[in-house]
């Protein structure tokens, strides 16, 4: 088991270096550009002339050669993947000035945002995932813990109208799009309807001036609608797998066999129905993974929730290729790891995988 973790681990090196080409090239065909965010940026905060095409063209030149998109695609892509630093100030080797000569991906360094150069994008990155990570591997073990039993559940009293009705539920909360279930929660639980929760940011105005248990407690109370919004989807689509996979096993003739012993029913479920049940169950872990940055961006979006997801939003739209980049490459390594953990889940749950 040792041995085949390590092995895939190292694999996953070439396979999140073929992400990065292709996110970079992607990045790279997309109309539009960093340079032209930056430059309303300054318009909109010194009044800079728009009608002087010389100055615009000056300034657009100055922003392309500080950051090397008037290079050729392969030069731009060599300088993030690094180690070697390509720029004016770079390694010698490549025509700089040795000023700083290691850069990129393989030296450690992600560099820092292309509109707030003051801004490391790992340290941004890290703070970032501070808030995301823990709402999401909440709204993760929440799935599992409802789906789950909830799926069983509808397995073994399918046809009773409970079950119809609660089958219904889950199609509708799985049909239902995410960033509408984001608006109806806030207005049904904001000010505009019951008025029971805040349904903007982590944390009020004046909550440095609360106690710790304070402080707990309207963190919670921020959090409650994001993490029912990240986990209603996942809910219904495993509780509806979990269900399928159980009906799919009720019938075999080891459950009979089971029963026929004189086993009480909900010991044939727990042990003989959900330990095989699970197994299809277990593969889903690679592809909730990712959710932690993909499934993050309407909700922390429409929360206005200061995590990965929005971050990367507005990158997209001021086309920052240095933390888009970042984020996808997390999102790569999540899914690489989901991947990875489904295999290994798959040997525990069902002793006939042998990984070796």
């Amino acid at each position: 088991m040792l041995a085949y973790t390590l092995r895939r681990l190292l694999l996953a090196v070439p396979t999140l270096l073929g992400i990065a080409l292709v996110a970079f090239g992607m990045l790279k065909l997309a109309p539009g550009g960093a340079e032209y965010a930056r430059f309303a940026e300054q318009v909109s905060e010194s009044g800079a002339p728009l009608d002087d095409a010389a100055f615009v063209e000056e300034q657009l030149r100055r922003f392309r050669e500080e950051w090397l998109l008037d290079r050729s695609l392969a030069r731009q892509f060599l300088h993030y993947l690094g180690p070697f630093d390509l720029g004016a100030e770079g390694h010698r080797w490549f025509g700089g000035t040795g000023a700083d000569p290691w850069h990129g991906l393989l030296a450690g360094e992600l560099g820092t945002e292309m509109l707030r150069p003051d801004v490391r994008v790992g340290e941004e990155m890290l703070r970032r995932l501070k808030v995301t990570v823990p709402l999401a591997g909440t709204s993760i073990l929440l799935t599992y813990l409802l789906a789950v039993p909830l799926g069983v559940w509808t397995a073994v009293r399918r046809g009773r109208p409970l079950e119809l009705a609660t089958t219904a539920l889950l199609f509708v909360l799985y049909a239902v799009p995410i960033f509408w279930a984001c608006l109806l929660l806030q207005y049904a639980f904001g000010r505009t309807g019951l008025d029971w929760l805040p349904v903007i940011g982590l944390r009020d105005p004046d909550a440095d001036e609360l106690s710790a248990a304070g402080r707990a407690l309207d963190l919670a109370r921020h959090a409650v609608l994001p993490v029912a919004a990240y986990t209603y989807a996942g809910l219904a689509y495993v509780a509806r797998q979990t269900r399928a996979s159980v009906l799919e096993h009720v019938e075999r003739d080891y459950v009979r066999a089971a029963r026929a012993r004189g086993l009480p029913e909900r010991v044939v479920v727990a042990r003989h129905v959900l330990r095989n049940a699970l197994i299809p169950i277990v593969t889903l872990t690679a592809s909730i993974l990712p959710a932690l940055i993909g499934g993050s961006v309407v909700v922390e979006y429409v929360f206005d929730v200061p995590g990965m997801g929005s971050w990367a939003f507005d990158a997209l739209l001021k086309r920052d290729v240095n933390v888009l980049m970042a984020t996808t490459l997390v999102s790569g390594a999540l899914t690489v790891l989901g991947i990875l953990l489904s295999d290994l889940l798959y040997a525990a749950v069902d002793p006939r995988i042998r990984l070796e």
